[in-house]
């Protein structure tokens, strides 16, 4: 006779753990979340957001193509710009000092709703531009956040047995010129934004985080609990050092 396994899906927790771990390279950050996905996924940590910078990075979803490169390696190189291929949705994106980059970890439980996860983290990033007195809004035919035209939140997930990984990009200060090396999103007849460009209320992207994690942990019905960034940098570090080169794809 066979041994029939259940395999039950990591309830939500009552508490969502948020840090601000300041400028994180791309490879340790992506090793982090995944530490932090298979102890969630084992019940051994509560829902957590990373909040962080990232050093210029471009970024390949998985419906991304070579297409969405504007610039090529010698002129990423040239302007000390990073290019992964990574297991998100969604197409090219940047990220970059003056940008908030923002990493849940969280159960969705077992009957979750892909569609009510990113419209929840829409809602928390047009909560944070209000905040800073920019109007945003959802697009109807585009995920993310907007100002008119202009995108000043891009969202890319991933969810693996109701886990969440990757998440939301929102412009503070973000050097807007960086994105002349992609076509953000994919769309050609689109631009992006941000909360300076906009004449929003001045604040570092740390505060910005603290407001936008508040709001984060609103939508989803969590208490906010902040923990110290140790707690999370121990967790794959010590596979990000021996993961960054096999992670990183120069695309010419």
């Amino acid at each position: 006779m066979s041994e029939v396994v259940e395999v039950v899906e990591p309830r939500p927790s009552s508490v969502l753990a948020a840090s601000w771990l300041g400028r994180v390279d791309y490879p340790a950050a992506w090793s982090w979340q995944r530490e932090l996905f298979l102890a969630r996924l084992e019940g051994d940590v509560e829902d957590t957001l990373m909040l962080l910078e990232h050093p210029p990075t471009y970024t390949l979803g998985r419906r991304a193509s070579e297409d969405d490169l504007v610039y090529d390696a010698p002129q990423r190189v040239a302007r000390g710009i990073s290019l992964f291929n990574v297991d998100r949705g969604g197409r090219a994106t940047y990220h970059g000092p003056g940008q908030l980059v923002g990493y849940p970890i969280v159960a969705l439980g077992e009957r979750y709703d892909v569609v009510a996860y990113l419209r929840n983290l829409e809602e928390a990033l047009i909560r944070t531009a209000a905040d800073l007195g920019v109007e945003a809004h959802r697009d109807p035919d585009h995920t993310g956040v907007w100002v008119g035209l202009n995108k000043i939140g891009a969202i890319g997930v991933k969810i693996t047995r109701g886990i969440t990984m990757h998440g939301f990009a929102f412009n503070v200060t973000t050097d807007l010129d960086m994105f002349q090396g992609i076509v953000p999103c994919g769309l050609q007849d689109r631009w992006v934004t941000s909360i300076a460009a906009e004449g929003g209320s001045a604040a570092s992207v740390k505060e910005v985080g603290a407001i936008a994690a508040n709001h984060v942990a609103d939508v989803f019905g969590r208490g906010l609990a902040w923990v110290h960034p140790d707690t999370l940098r121990a967790r794959g570090s010590a596979l990000a050092a021996a993961e960054s080169d096999a992670h990183e794809e120069l695309l010419t």
